[in-house]
């Protein structure tokens, strides 16, 4: 049997595609000029010749549209400009991350004082937090006491913000976790 080395990664679009001048398959189009004034809807053909006489691309800036919405401008600079916009935005894109916290059922009030200040920590930071707790042994009879000790520690984090419940405490197995959030 022979592998096939070059169908292996597929590379994924990076966004949208805009098609332009003579990549534009519709046989109608609505035209707007470089300097925003609606031209009419005219055959694409035609509105190819009017962009190449002004030195100009017929661009595709809404295909969905019935019929696409396409522009007269230079299609570099508009990609350039798309290209930038992508990038501003993903750059002011907050990045939220779940940040876990272990809690035991045995654990000592410093200890659980300790972790409570890792958990403000963590909100303060935007952060997301999943709260879990092992259980071990004769431990996985008693999961009620993991379900209240974490709610008892979700009560002592609400005391300095305002939390959402991303996920109620669930029990999956021998562990019990819940994730929490803060309000902005």
């Amino acid at each position: 049997m022979r592998i096939h080395y070059k169908r292996r990664f597929q590379q994924k679009p990076l966004g949208p595609l805009y098609r332009a001048n003579r990549q534009i398959t519709v046989p109608e189009v609505r035209v707007i000029d470089e300097e925003n004034k609606f031209l009419g809807v005219m055959k694409t053909e035609d509105a190819v010749k009017i962009a190449e006489s002004r030195e100009l691309d017929l661009v595709e800036v809404s295909p969905k549209e019935d019929p696409p919405v396409c522009k007269i401008i230079d299609y570099g600079a508009f990609k350039y400009q798309k290209d930038k916009e992508k990038r501003v935005q993903k750059a002011h894109a907050k990045k939220v991350e779940v940040k876990g916290i272990r809690l035991s059922v045995k654990m000592g009030a410093h200890d659980l004082n300790v972790r409570k200040t890792q958990a403000l920590d963590f909100l303060e930071g935007g952060d997301k937090l999943k709260i879990e707790i092992i259980l071990r042994g004769r431990e996985k009879a008693h999961g009620e006491l993991a379900t209240e000790r974490i709610q008892q520690f979700v009560k002592e984090l609400e005391e300095k913000y305002v939390l959402f419940i991303e996920q109620p405490v669930t029990r999956q197995g021998g562990n019990v976790s819940s994730i929490v959030g803060r309000k902005s």
